[in-house]
């Protein structure tokens, strides 16, 4: 028991940290392509959703 060595185990969320980075450029590219308004709505809507099932794969 004597040679057991304490240790501390830190997990780091990484996505909890990256994930407001990541919506923030999100919003900026779409700004800054001029979007109209429902175009933008699809952006955020259903590119993620085509993102997604392609890296899924």
């Amino acid at each position: 028991m004597s040679d057991e060595s304490k240790g501390r185990c830190r997990s780091t969320d990484f996505g909890a940290l990256v994930g407001p980075f990541w919506g923030m450029g999100w919003l900026f590219t779409i700004g800054f392509l001029g979007l109209s308004f429902w175009k933008a709505v699809m952006a955020i809507v259903l590119w993620p959703y085509y993102l997604g099932v392609f890296f899924g794969k």
